[in-house]
């Protein structure tokens, strides 16, 4: 017989139902997926490979991160940023813990309740200004330790980059480590954006994380170039145990992972995570130069990473939602957020650009 999946001639019945040259500003999440990524997998495709994580590229995997993330990292990929913060979490708490966070963290508006949920998860927020936790800031909620009527803060979660495209320094994020292991508590990173953090920061991916003592962190693939899939890092495996049997119940155990971690390894192996990360910042500095002397369009935010926050009419941006897609931020205020991803060109910048000075002469 045949092996059926090595014909001699290429059939598909699928057919495309979307424009690919079309590109908006809505999230990095909308970017497909990076050619080197795509060829990839098709490597790691054929024959029969054990399942769930038995197999060569897994094994593989955890050498590449040990590459950036130091000898004691522990990578385990699932399928998605929430189920990675969701996991990890799991992982440093007891049942009566709770995690203290930015109000604007991901976690706390846009997993839809599933820390709480699915993990039982109490969740204890803290206002800032610019999604950036600080000692001071986590001494608001780190409070009631043995009181059994207040579920106990036992673990500090930071968001690299935030929510509000801001950056931690690695400085700031050891002086949030040392407070908070000064107080017993441990130090978790969504990084679903940490290679844009590293590419503005000019710094190794260690240099942030492993070296200033945090221990786990959620490391995002999607929003930079893969088809789909996270890792949940331990890296500080003392203090965080058992994510094996955690990352089955929560579902997050892939049967045939060796697609999500030839994936890892080709982001990682060299420097595609840098140069994707790299260029969605780029072109959101683009984007904020070419639009920041339009009459009428304030930035609101520092653009630190692949983020642009803006204020400008609501009409104006409602007509623009009609050419481009991207999302308000705030509706009471009329905040807008553009977003970059590894795929957008400088001709998008451009276009996008003379759209919002299109639509503001007719404001």
């Amino acid at each position: 017989m045949t092996d059926p999946t090595s014909t001699t001639e290429s059939r598909t019945d699928a057919v495309r139902r979307h424009d690919p040259s079309v590109r908006g500003f809505a999230s990095d999440n909308y970017a497909g997926v990076h050619p080197e990524i795509l060829a990839a997998i098709a490597l790691a495709n054929g024959g029969h490979q054990v399942a769930y994580g038995e197999d060569d590229y897994t094994a593989h995997l955890q050498d590449v991160f040990r590459k950036h993330f130091g000898d004691k990292a522990e990578a385990y990929p699932v399928f998605n940023g929430t189920g990675a913060n969701v996991t990890a979490l799991q992982a440093l708490l007891p049942r009566w813990g709770a995690v203290i966070a930015a109000d604007s963290a991901h976690i706390n508006v846009d997993e839809g309740g599933a820390p709480e949920k699915m993990g039982g998860i109490k969740l204890l927020t803290v206002p800032t200004p610019d999604g950036k936790l600080t000692p001071e800031l986590i001494d608001q909620q780190a409070w009631g330790w043995g009181d059994e009527h207040r579920a106990q803060p036992l673990v500090v979660s930071i968001t690299q980059s935030t929510e509000l495209g801001t950056l931690y320094t690695a400085d700031e994020i050891r002086d949030i480590v040392d407070h908070a292991h000064q107080h017993g508590m441990l130090v978790h990173v969504d990084g679903s954006r940490l290679g844009n953090a590293a590419a503005s920061l000019g710094l190794p991916l260690r240099a942030f994380t492993t070296d200033v003592g945090v221990d786990v962190l959620s490391f995002g693939g999607t929003k930079n170039g893969l088809l789909f899939g996270e890792c949940v890092v331990v890296l500080n495996p003392e203090q965080v145990r058992n994510i094996k049997y955690l990352r089955k119940t929560s579902m997050q155990l892939a049967s045939k992972m060796r697609f999500v971690s030839v994936q890892f390894e080709a982001l990682l192996t060299g420097d595609l995570w840098l140069r994707n990360a790299g260029h969605a910042n780029a072109m959101a500095r683009r984007l904020e130069t070419a639009v920041r002397e339009i009459d009428g369009v304030t930035i609101v935010r520092p653009v630190q990473a692949n983020a642009v926050f803006a204020i400008l009419p609501r009409e104006v941006s409602e007509r623009l939602q009609k050419r481009y897609r991207f999302y308000f931020w705030n509706e009471h205020t009329g905040e807008v957020r553009w977003m970059c991803a590894f795929d957008t060109t400088e001709a998008d910048i451009d276009a996008f650009a003379a759209a919002i000075v299109e639509e503001m002469g007719r404001a």
